[in-house]
């Protein structure tokens, strides 16, 4: 409790008397100045040591007594009437049973705890548990939860260790169970890996044990609410203006784009922004493994595959899909990931009149995606000489955008390289815009400039037939 401040006293030496207050100075006589008196300084109270053993009753303390809590709870609550009640709903009526539960019981429970408790147990009953804070917070873009007692997350592109924790393993692994089950998909001892995606989009991947030694992990790659165009990546200084208006046009051209990067580079959203650049009288249909690509065109068929059931039979992989897709009447095929023998058929997609389809795969840079691309068409069993290969590849693919989350980071476009053809069996290509690092901020950014190679586009024809050829000249010089 804070009392009134009180006035400190001054005391005068023994014998002396007070003085009486000086009078104003009249004309001529001298006036001596003297410092006002000053209070004592105020003491600073010395903080008692902080007793790890104390901390650790507490704790241990506060655990039973939720413990207690939550199991009157559970002989409280008919969890298929609780099931039916909206949110705001049973986080009202959990909020009465505990209110009621600490008078009966006599716990020493604060208000505000029991507020926190009921947050927390409606969470673990219909949310995702310790996660719901992260996941409401917009500033995270990833979340990775190793194990029961350890989470990161992902802010501006820098890893940060949380203080969010849970229970135990059994608490992760109801969390990972309630995740997969809203998609019909399934992870346990038998089937312990699964991809899925919460309700508003988010990328989820799950690892259980025994695969996962020190408990189940879930890595969450989260939907972004705020749409990422072309535009808006210019004046975040992911792109320049130049090289943002040649991949405009090139969309527009309806050419075929590979964009490849590294895990957590950007490689969706850079998809996700060369799709709204699509006609919205087109056909598109996308191919992913766990939906998570935001079209906003109005005419959208969405394919997602599907696992083995518990017999190992029902499974629906990629490379059906993309041969089921050619059936469709599709304008455009977008695939999500490219990773393994559909990447043969993607190709032949390509290069059976869908212009303007679209893919991602995992590779460091142009030369390097080429490379990928003809070792998965390898994975289809299809007997093929490597100059075959690569002249498919060159017929099918006329971009490659190389996207790169670099140290500071900054997820930036380093290579807009364009596929030429073939010289011999060599697949030639040039670059039509690069990132060129320069040196580095006081505050840790990078500098760079992003250079326009100058040289004239091999799809510069193909830019005439669209009445975009003037357009695309006056970028590749600015």
């Amino acid at each position: 409790m804070f009392g009134r401040r009180q006035q400190a006293e001054v005391t005068l030496p023994a014998g002396s008397e007070p003085r009486p207050a000086p009078r104003p100075s009249g004309p001529g006589e001298h006036q001596q100045s003297k410092p006002p008196l000053q209070p004592p300084a105020p003491r600073t109270p010395t903080p008692s040591p902080v007793n790890p053993a104390t901390n650790e009753k507490r704790a241990a303390a506060a655990k039973q007594v939720f413990a207690r809590i939550q199991m009157g709870l559970l002989e409280r609550i008919d969890a298929s009437a609780a099931a039916k009640l909206s949110r705001d709903e049973l986080q009202r009526q959990i909020a009465e049973l505990i209110g009621e539960i600490v008078t009966e019981e006599k716990l020493s429970v604060t208000s505000r705890e029991q507020q926190e408790l009921t947050v927390t147990l409606v969470d673990d009953m219909v949310g995702f548990g310790p996660l719901e804070p992260l996941l409401a917070d917009e500033a995270i873009n990833d979340i990775m939860v190793n194990g029961p007692y350890q989470v990161y997350v992902e802010r501006k592109g820098k890893l940060e260790l949380t203080d969010v924790k849970f229970r135990d393993n059994p608490h992760v692994m109801n969390v990972a169970q309630r995740i997969v089950t809203r998609i019909g998909r399934r992870v346990d001892e038998t089937c312990p890996i699964a991809d899925a995606r919460l309700p508003d989009g988010s990328r989820v991947n799950i690892i259980a044990p025994p695969l996962a030694i020190d408990g189940c992990s879930i890595s969450i790659r989260k939907f972004s609410k705020k749409s990422i165009t072309l535009d808006v990546m210019m004046r975040q200084r992911n792109i320049s203006e130049s090289a943002s208006k040649v991949l405009k046009i090139a969309s527009a051209c309806r050419l075929n784009v590979v964009i490849s990067g590294g895990t957590g580079s950007g490689k969706t959203t850079m998809l996700n922004a060369m799709s709204q650049l699509i006609d919205p009288n087109e056909r598109v249909v996308t191919i992913e493994d766990a939906a998570e690509l935001q079209l906003q065109q109005p005419h959208v068929v969405r394919l997602e595959t599907r696992p083995a059931n518990l017999e190992g039979t029902g499974e629906i992989t990629m490379r059906d899909l993309v041969k089921n897709a050619l059936r469709m009447r599709p304008d455009r095929i977008i695939c999500g990931e490219v990773r393994g023998p559909e990447a043969l058929d993607m190709l032949q997609a390509m290069n059976t009149g869908h212009d303007g389809s679209m893919c991602t795969l995992h590779a460091n840079n142009p030369r390097e995606a080429l490379t990928r691309l003809e070792n998965m068409i390898g994975m289809a069993g299809v007997n093929l000489p490597s100059k075959a290969v690569r002249t498919q590849i060159t017929g099918a693919a006329h971009l490659i955008v190389q996207v790169q989350r670099m140290r500071d980071g900054v997820r930036r476009v380093t290579h807009i390289t364009e596929v030429i053809g073939m010289e011999g069996e060599v697949v030639t290509t040039q670059d039509l815009f690069t990132f060129e690092y320069e040196g580095e901020n006081r505050d840790g950014t990078l500098v760079g400039q992003f250079k326009s190679s100058g040289v004239r586009p091999h799809f510069s024809k193909r830019a005439a037939y669209f009445g975009l050829e003037r357009a695309l000249q006056q970028a590749m010089m600015t």
